[in-house]
């Protein structure tokens, strides 16, 4: 870069705290001018959040900004602009990195600073650390973070599993440490999981290249919709699985809400979108981790809306349906995938087929609805 352009700048994420900050210090290493930027979240129960400076030299320098709205990530947000904001001023660092606490999810930060770069300063790429001897254990942990001691608000009920498979699933970028306890089960299960990412070694050299690479926020945000997720692939390598369910007729409300702990535990990680008879214009949602599944509304297939409407939706949205488009459905339809060693295929299969509606109940046409668990899931309560 030369210094009339707006300085570059990175995100790292990650729940695994050593491999984030052995990617932090690379990064200070390979790539001369740099400056990392911290906020240590661990501070808020007193109020403030602490932030820290350094380059490849250590720290030089730190500060501290109190809480807003009781929320140590809104406090991160205020502060973080300005910080960046100071240092492109000071023309004299050519790559910022911005480090992100263990559990801030790096999409919401990263929307921060791609709408107030400016002239000042740009987001050149998102990068989650992960140590893959890690990432069953905690992809498959659903202890809330509070219990960790990494909420970031008093009111944060996400749990560990579900907030390291966005970190994971969001970047573009894998940053791959290595451990001796890493095995090929464990580097497969991180490919089955995010085939689409780039994967770089912490130690390879690479990481200071990678880190300006570019960034689209617009088509990061657009590939985690569930409309337009660029979900896995069916795989079955290393003792790890990835099943692949699509089918073309809808659930039946009753049965699925009654298999819902069976199919949210048969995994290490499963998303996706699905389609309920009896709500025949919502596009579901599904994401499981950890044994704890979040199912809610994403708002309505392709299908349900007049011919006038398309054209207010996203070109993603437009071009995921045409895609997929069917004559009699449209764009509705389930797909599910789910990922995990030892996963019970067959079983997984017939499970998810069973809550299909029967040729009988289709042939019969829309009943009368009865309340299911859904109703309470995903409808307001006024």
């Amino acid at each position: 870069m030369t210094f009339d352009e707006p300085m570059p700048v990175v995100i790292v994420a990650g729940l695994h705290s050593e491999a984030r900050r052995a990617t932090v210090e690379r990064l200070l290493r390979e790539v001369s001018g740099s400056v990392a930027v911290h906020h240590d979240l661990s501070t808020a129960p007193a109020g403030t959040v602490r932030r820290s400076l350094r380059d490849s030299t250590g720290e030089t320098g730190y500060g501290e900004t109190p809480l807003v709205n009781d929320c140590a990530c809104c406090a991160l947000r205020e502060d973080l602009v300005p910080e960046l904001e100071r240092l492109a001023r000071g023309r004299l660092t050519r790559l910022a990195v911005v480090e992100l606490w263990d559990s801030v999810e790096p999409r919401s930060m990263a929307e921060v600073v791609a709408a107030h770069g400016g002239d000042a300063f740009r987001l050149t790429n998102v990068v989650t650390a992960v140590d893959p001897a890690l990432v069953l254990a905690c992809l498959s942990d659903g202890d809330d973070l509070a219990e960790a001691g990494l909420a970031a608000a008093a009111t944060d009920q996400r749990t560990v599993g579900d907030t390291f498979a966005r970190q994971l699933e969001y970047a573009p970028v894998l940053a791959v440490a290595d451990s001796v306890a890493t095995g090929p089960d464990d580097l497969a299960l991180l490919r089955q999981l995010h085939p689409s990412a780039q994967q770089v070694g912490v130690a390879s050299g690479r990481l200071g290249v990678t880190a300006v690479a570019g960034f689209d926020v617009d088509a990061a945000a657009a590939a985690q919709h569930p409309a337009c997720a660029r979900l896995p692939h069916d795989c079955d390598e290393e003792g790890i699985s990835t099943l692949v369910w699509r089918r073309r007729r809808p659930l039946h409300a009753g049965r699925l809400y009654e298999a819902l702990e069976d199919l949210c535990c048969a995994a290490a990680r499963s998303r996706g979108r699905f389609w309920l008879a009896d709500r025949p214009d919502s596009l579901l949602a599904w994401n499981a981790a950890g044994g704890a599944l979040c199912v809610e509304s994403a708002g309505p297939w392709m299908a349900a809306l007049p011919d006038a409407a398309w054209e207010l939706m996203p070109a993603e949205r437009r071009t995921a349906a045409a895609v997929d488009w069917h004559p009699e459905h449209g764009d509705r339809c389930q797909h599910l995938v789910f990922v995990s060693p030892d996963l019970d295929r067959a079983g997984l299969l017939a499970l998810l087929d069973s809550c299909l509606l029967t040729d009988d109940e289709l042939a019969s046409g829309p009943a009368a609805s009865r309340p299911t668990g859904f109703d309470q899931l995903l409808d307001p309560v006024i």
